[in-house]
C-alpha cells in the first residue's frame, strides 16, 4: 500500500506478519468501524516459520488488512530472528512512524516466548521516542521527514500471561479478529495440512486466543477484552473518566 497522505491515529508494529492479529486485531476492527485510520508496520516477512512462505504471508497480510480495514500495511523487511536494535533497524522505524504520524503506536509484549517479541518491542519503543528529535534525520534531502512522537506506545499482551495496565472493550469483534487471523491459513490449524506442526497451529490454539479475549474483558467488565502494557502511568483528569 502506498503511504497515505494523512496522519494514522493508531499504527501497530508486530514482529511477524499476524502478530498484531493474534493480540490487538479486535482493537483495530473496532477503531476502524468507528471511522479510525488503522495502519499495520511488519518488522520482518516470518521467513523463519515453519510453515508457508514469506511470499505466501505477503498475500495473507494483504488480505488481512482488507478485513480489518486498516488504510495503510507495509513490511520493513528486517531478518526474522536476527534483527537487532541497533541505529540501521530504529531508523526504518523512525521513519515509518514519521511517515505515518500516528497518535498511538502499538507494539510487540515486553517480555514472551519468541525472542523477538520482546527485541521488537524495546526497537519500536526506542523508535517511538527517537523519532521526536529533530536532529535525527530521516527520508531524503528532496523529502526529508520531521520528527513526530506519538502520544502513547501500548504493548500488547501475546503468548505469556501478562498482568494488563489498560484493557481495550472490544465485544463484538472477535469475529472479525478471528476472519483476520484466518487468513493466514498457512500458519494455523488445517487438517489437511502436510506440514509440520506449530506451537500455533494445533486445533486447541485459536481456543487459547478466544480465552484469553474472555479472561481480559472479565474483570473489566466486558465479555471480550484485548490487554495491553504501558511503561508509564496512563493519566487522566478526572477519575470519573475512568470505567
Amino acid at each position: 500500500m502506498a503511504t497515505p497522505q494523512h496522519p494514522v491515529d493508531v499504527l501497530a508494529f508486530g514482529a511477524h506478519p499476524d502478530d498484531v492479529e493474534l493480540s490487538a486485531g479486535a482493537t483495530l476492527a473496532k477503531l476502524a468501524s468507528e471511522g479510525k485510520r488503522c495502519a499495520v508496520v511488519d518488522l520482518t516477512r516470518g521467513e523463519l516459520g515453519t510453515r508457508g512462505s514469506a511470499e505466501l504471508r505477503d498475500q495473507e497480510a494483504a488480505k488481512s488488512a482488507e478485513i480489518l480495514g486498516l488504510v495503510h500495511r507495509e513490511n520493513l523487511g528486517l531478518a526474522d530472528g536476527f534483527f537487532e536494535v541497533n541505529d540501521a533497524s530504529l531508523r526504518l522505524v523512525i521513519s515509518a512512524i514519521r511517515r505515518l504520524r500516528p497518535a498511538v503506536v502499538l507494539a510487540n509484549a515486553l517480555d514472551d516466548r519468541h525472542p523477538d517479541h520482546g527485541r521488537g518491542a524495546e526497537l519500536v519503543a526506542r523508535a517511538a521516542f527517537l523519532s521526536g528529535l529533530p536532529k535525527i534525520v530521516t527520508g531524503t534531502d528532496d523529502a526529508p521527514e520531521e520528527a513526530w512522537r506519538p502520544k502513547a506506545v501500548y504493548h500488547y499482551i501475546q503468548d505469556v500471561h501478562r498482568t494488563p495496565d489498560v484493557v481495550v472493550d472490544v465485544t463484538g469483534f472477535l469475529d472479525t479478529k478471528f476472519e483476520a487471523i484466518l487468513a493466514f491459513s498457512s500458519q494455523f490449524h488445517d487438517p489437511a495440512s502436510e506440514e509440520p506442526e506449530t506451537p500455533i497451529s494445533g486445533p486447541g490454539f485459536l481456543e487459547h486466543v478466544r480465552g484469553k479475549a474472555t479472561s481480559f474483558g472479565r474483570p473489566a467488565g466486558f465479555t471480550h477484552g484485548e490487554g495491553y502494557e504501558v511503561r508509564r502511568p496512563v493519566g487522566v483528569s478526572s477519575l470519573l473518566e475512568l470505567d
